[in-house]
């Protein structure tokens, strides 16, 4: 705040303007250092940075025409720009080489506008890998809130559970995660994937994602490499607040049931939920074994006690943003930046019927969510000359303390059940990055990083607790009895924490030269990434003996003070040898990268990437055995991207790669852990192998006009030991691990198109001001079972992979650009979510249609203002997980069949159903010195 504070205090908004952008090579989109910028008819110029950039500041509104000049370039005049008060006029440039290497012989013209285009056209065409992004005008245009719904918007991309990203039908274990150009870890216990709910949209300058690897890219994916770029150094001064509510169908102002709650709560944080320490509570099971009456006693004190249920409407959600930056040009001709920002989040929601039914349960949830997120960014960076330096830096927090409170009927115990459960999850990030780029002659260019980031993710205190009744006192006096006379799997209170730091650096060189008459440039670099995590949990609960009289109690007596002081309550726990590990893991690297000009159309960008890999996972047996793991690998990971140009505004480009995915830790671990909410055990496999694929892209591609596209692209993937979940039932109590195929194939087809819609009638407001995009995926994937391990089929699609994905929007602009309009459509294919084992089958996720809708309206004086209003999943369609055990390929409750290998009746069962509801929010912003 403090920073906020002293930035406020030097803002002077004059009545002069700038014009400020950055200048790259037509050809090869590098950026142009110690470029010439000079205003016509005026002796004021400036020279660009490291990064292409300039800045001509303390202009007096009005037009004026900019002359750029660079050995061997043609120099290029730009008319018509225009400079208002208190503003920064945006002029991106590209530059053409001169055919005969004179300075200034050629001299083009283009007016600021024409301008644009071209410099979109060449940044667009110029990528040397396949992919597609997302940038901030386009997310400022969308309804989401977090990078996670962003990134449902790019072409092939869909979104599971709201924040786990799959591209071109692979999950997040064949995707990888890079903010600022470094690596995240996983911030998830349970599987390898970053939570990108966590990120928030508002700080996020553009989301690329790399469909096709370069040797300079990490080699551990093979859908998409997606790399986030947070918020840059502004073109000016700028503090902007903004304030926003929103509304839900299922839950705002409906009833909201919660536990414990607490004022810190708001703030991300929770102090008072957690395992006590010291004074005398036992470290371990042994000394919890071990505990005499008195010090039972004194040890079920301390543990928290507040079990009643409270309830209240749940209120609007809050969304809530203040940011600033700030700009100093020097005398010296160097450059200082800084941008800021705070973003706050709050939500209250309700699922009020959550359902699960599949083999001996019948199950109706009613699931409350209290959620807090709490962001904040500081980017600084430092240029002169040939040389920058940037600082970047996140910090994110958020909480989700959840309620749910189930009933239902459990046939395998013959009993109706009222299952009550209290979960709190808080998960931490901070990443901060240092890095820096330096050209150190005409052709050198040299750049380095290095990164920190620590991810906590803590449950503090689960509880647990369910009562039964038998089925047949249906209709008697007979009371519901809570289970206590044991800790299990489904009554205790369960402690974890997970802690994990990871380390990043890296140093990239880059020369170019001439090759056979035409451009060159080799690029090399060597760098390493080391993670550490440990991981902990403590399993326990209160046990008595069978009294009905204290089994009978309501939940917030049940744990009450008078029972504990009178000794009737047992402090029991059952945690095991294979509740915690340590687990290190180091991946050095080092590539070479050629980038070749074969002739005025052909490019061709080729080289290897060597990769070593060692891992170590410590850990022990249920038998308390030591346990160590060992991964140790070396790999080389070839790639050869190869385009060509059909015309100046089309390529047809060619991909061969080879990547690799390999075990998470959570994968690798001993631990099991019992997910209440799937009603299933989720365990470790030591014996997981590294995947190795090999891939191969072909891709069209036409920008026919600023801000419009149209690609087709094929692609085929081949996976060695691909890695996936499954499902089993071997006794009464479902598992969840991961496996090893035997092989996969994955290969498809994707669609981009993107256009205004001028061409139907250019005469018309409506059409010159409307474009439609639609983007989309026709996937296939076949995986071969291993044998012998009680799957039901031997060949079945991937995990994750839907058989198709589409997006597609209509975008208005009116009142001269002042109110935008959006209409955003999305629906993925059905896919298997976990694979089917012993006596359960695959299960799958049914298709949904999700609709969106966002005004958005600028207005005051250079648009300071800016009101907008979102509405969100308008069809409120159920997300419906479901066992096809009658082989139709839809979700059919009514249909029953004969299993041909057992004689039995069957029928479709579900796994999980649920509604979200639909979001109506709106919000408004206001920036000063704009």
């Amino acid at each position: 705040m403090l920073v906020f504070l002293v930035a406020l205090s030097s803002f002077s908004f004059a009545q002069t303007g700038k014009i400020t952008g950055k200048v790259t090579d037509k050809k090869t989109g590098e950026s142009l250092i110690g470029l010439s910028v000079k205003i016509k008819g005026s002796t004021k110029g400036v020279s660009t940075n490291v990064d292409g950039q300039y800045s001509l500041s303390g202009l007096t509104p009005g037009k004026y025409t900019l002359d750029f000049s660079y050995i061997g370039y043609s120099t290029k005049s730009i008319t018509d720009i225009e400079v208002k008060a208190a503003a920064s006029a945006v002029l991106d440039v590209v530059m053409e080489e001169s055919a005969s290497q004179l300075l200034a012989e050629v001299v083009i013209t283009s007016s600021a506008r024409q301008e644009s285009v071209n410099t979109l056209y060449a940044a667009q065409k110029n990528r040397a890998v396949i992919s597609d992004g997302i940038s901030s005008d386009q997310i400022s245009r969308s309804p989401d809130k977090s990078t996670g719904e962003v990134l449902k918007r790019v072409s092939g991309t869909t979104i599971q559970d709201n924040k786990f990203v799959i591209v071109r039908g692979l999950g997040d274990r064949y995707n990888n995660a890079r903010l600022d150009n470094t690596s995240l870890p996983s911030s998830e216990p349970n599987r390898k994937a970053f939570s990108f709910d966590i990120v928030p949209a508002n700080l996020v300058d553009n989301i690329v994602i790399s469909k096709t690897a370069t040797p300079d890219l990490p080699g551990d994916f093979a859908g998409g490499s997606i790399q986030i770029v947070t918020r840059d150094i502004p073109a000016s001064n700028f503090v902007t607040i903004g304030v926003g509510t929103g509304w839900n169908s299922l839950s705002t102002f409906k009833d909201f049931n919660y536990g414990p709650r607490y004022a810190i709560n708001y703030l991300g944080f929770d102090n008072k939920r957690g395992l006590p320490s010291g004074n005398g509570f036992p470290k371990n099971a042994n000394a919890t074994d071990n505990l005499t009456p008195d010090q039972n006693i004194r040890a079920l004190s301390r543990l928290p006690r507040v079990w009643n249920i409270g309830s209240s409407n749940a209120a609007p959600s809050q969304n809530h943003q203040l940011s600033m930056g700030k700009v100093v040009d020097f005398e010296n001709g160097g450059r200082f930046g800084l941008i800021a920002s705070l973003t706050y989040r709050n939500s209250q929601t309700v699922l009020p019927d959550a359902e699960r039914k599949y083999l001996y349960y019948s199950y109706d949830d009613r699931v409350n969510v209290f959620s807090t997120n709490v962001g904040a960014l500081v980017n600084l960076a430092y240029s002169k000359g040939k040389n920058k330096i940037s600082f970047k830096n996140l910090y994110n927090r958020s909480l989700d303390d959840k309620f749910t409170d189930r009933i239902g009927e459990d046939r395998s115990r013959s009993s109706d059940v009222h299952y009550y459960a209290f979960d709190l999850l808080q998960k931490g990030l901070v990443k901060t990055t240092l890095e820096g780029e330096h050209q150190l002659f005409t052709n050198h260019k040299f750049s380095w990083n290095g990164s920190y980031a620590n991810i906590t993710n803590e449950q503090p205190d689960q509880r647990k607790v369910g009562y039964q009744r038998l089925i047949s006192s249906r209709g008697t006096n007979e009371p519901f009895l809570a289970t206590v006379n044991s800790v299990n799997k489904e009554s205790n209170r369960f402690f974890s924490t997970l802690n994990e730091d990871v380390i990043n650096g890296a140093l990239n060189d880059q020369v170019s030269f001439k090759m056979f008459s035409q451009s060159a440039t080799l690029k090399a670099g060597i760098g390493g990434l080391y993670r550490q995590r440990d991981f902990s949990a403590r399993l326990m609960g209160m046990t008595t003996g069978f009294d009905q009289d204290i089994q009978s109690r309501p939940l917030s007596t049940l744990f009450g003070k008078d029972l504990i002081a009178a000794g009737k309550y047992r402090l029991t726990e059952i945690t095991r040898s294979t509740d915690k590990y340590s687990a290190n893991s180091f991946t050095g690297f080092g590539y070479a990268m050629f980038d070749n000009k074969l002739g005025a159309k052909s490019r061709l960008v080729w080289g290897a990437r060597a990769e070593k890999f060692n891992l170590d996972l410590g850990s022990y047996l249920l038998t308390g055995a030591p346990l160590n793991v060992k991964n140790d690998y070396f790999d080389v990971l070839p790639s050869l991207n190869y385009s060509y140009a059909l015309s100046p505004k089309s390529n047809l480009r060619a991909s061969y790669y080879r990547t690799l995915a390999r075990p998470e830790f959570r994968e690798l671990a001993p631990f099991d852990y019992y997910d209440y909410e799937v009603l299933a055990v989720v365990e470790g496999n030591r014996n997981l192998k590294r995947t190795m694929i090999d891939n191969a892209d072909l891709r069209y591609e036409i920008y026919p006009g600023a801000g419009e596209v149209f690609s087709v692209s094929a692609f085929y993937k081949h996976f060695n030991n691909a890695i996936e979940p499954s499902i089993y039932d071997v006794n009464s109590t479902p598992s969840i691990s991961y496996f090893n195929t035997k092989q996969a194939v994955n290969y498809g087809a994707e669609l981009e198109f993107r256009h205004g819609l001028a061409f139907i009638n250019d005469e018309s407001f409506f059409f010159r001001n409307t474009t439609f995009y639609v983007n989309g995926a026709i996937i296939k994937s076949n995986v071969k079972n291993p044998e012998g391990q009680g799957f039901l089929r031997d060949n079945r699609p991937m995990v994750g992979q839907s058989p198709y994905t589409l997006n597609a929007g209509i975008q208005h602009n009116a009142l001269n650009n002042s109110l935008n309009l959006s209409l955003l459509y999305n629906r993925i294919g059905k896919r298997i979510t976990n694979v089917g084992g012993q006596r359960l089958t695959d299960v799958w996720e049914n298709p949904r249609n999700v609709l969106d809708f966002q005004a958005n309206y600028r207005f005051l004086k250079q648009d300071k203002m800016q009101l907008k209003l979102n509405v969100s999943d308008i069809l409120n369609n159920s997300a419906l997980f479901y066992f096809d055990y009658t082989k139709d390929g839809k979700y059919s409750p009514g249909k029953i069949v004969t299993d041909p290998s057992s004689g039995a009746q069957i029928k479709d069962e579900l796994f999980a159903r649920y509604k979200s509801g639909a979001n109506i929010s709106l919000s408004l912003s206001y920036t000063l010195g704009k």
